[in-house]
């Protein structure tokens, strides 16, 4: 018996299922786009950014979108290279909607080019080819990413841009106004889609949303601030391109069509495990923020 203990020990050993290999798990939307290729990011053109200062020290940079309101973000880019932004505020802060600012006085002159006239370009004519979303949306028959990158919905005879996180839109008062340019507002909670092809929107906030989202919440109607509050001044408003090559921040978003876009979108609308049980198998529009980053040195 001595003897032979040894030996089935040595056997047992011999015959024992190995252990499986760790399953490694799958990766995370945002190290899907931390790992895509250098030739999967576009960069966005100077002119297209627009970097708000408040007081607090705090910027808000905006990237605009003249493919769909091209009228309206030529007026911004007057406003900002006229330096009329200087010295307004944000003044309206609505809990799970929006934060506005301009000119609360309502009372400063605007410059030549610019007024509430004109198209509303509240949606483009004809459809825009874009990678589509897996599941219907409840707001278009047609849900997806341009080139570009910018949520869009479609119906087949014209595409608009989404009231998502972070997009910024065009104050106006009732029809026929459309908005002049000058007030503007950031979507800073559940996306309002009732308000997609009702205002011009024109960009959206890429770096410093949280400077917004963040403010104190007005007390008047509307979110508006109450007369004990003071709105958060804006010190200056200017375009990327009108700044000292040195001082431009750059941008860069993830391009929809590209290999690792399509692997993000994949992973947005099918959450795994460990932590996901129950994958959705789709995903809202405004769930899939499209990667944007500082342009690498």
């Amino acid at each position: 018996m001595p003897i032979l203990l040894p030996l089935a020990a040595a056997f047992f050993a011999q015959t024992a299922t190995p252990p499986k290999p760790a399953v490694k798990p799958p990766l995370s939307p945002g190290e899907i786009a931390a790992a895509a290729p250098a030739t999967a990011w576009r960069t966005i053109p100077d002119d297209d950014i627009l970097i708000f200062t408040l007081a607090n020290g705090r910027k808000v940079i905006v990237q605009l979108a003249p493919s769909f309101a091209p009228r309206h973000v030529e007026r911004m880019r007057i406003l900002a290279n006229e330096h009329w932004w200087d010295a307004t505020s944000v003044y309206r802060v609505q809990d799970n909607y929006v934060a506005q600012w301009g000119d609360v006085t309502e009372k400063k002159k605007l410059p030549a080019g610019v007024a509430d006239t004109g198209p509303a370009e509240y949606a483009r004519v004809g459809g825009v080819p874009v990678v589509r979303m897996t599941r219907p949306d409840s707001y278009a028959s047609i849900a997806g990413f341009d080139a570009a990158g910018w949520p869009v919905g479609s119906d087949g005879k014209s595409s608009w841009l989404t009231h998502c996180y972070g997009m910024v839109g065009v104050g106006r008062d009732l029809a026929p106004s459309i908005g002049s340019g000058a007030e503007l507002y950031a979507v800073i909670g559940h996306a309002p889609r009732p308000l997609d092809r009702n205002i011009a929107l024109v960009g959206r906030v890429i770096e410093g949303i949280d400077a917004l989202s963040s403010l104190e919440r007005g007390t008047g109607k509307l979110g508006f601030y109450g007369d004990t509050q003071r709105p958060t001044p804006i010190v200056t408003a200017r375009l990327a391109s009108a700044l000292a090559p040195a001082d431009r921040p750059h941008f860069q978003y993830l391009m929809p069509g590209s290999p690792a876009f399509a692997k993000y979108l994949h992973a947005r609308e099918n959450r795994e495990p460990p932590f996901f049980t129950v994958p959705a198998g789709g995903a809202d529009i405004c769930n899939v923020p499209v990667p944007i980053r500082r342009k690498p040195a």
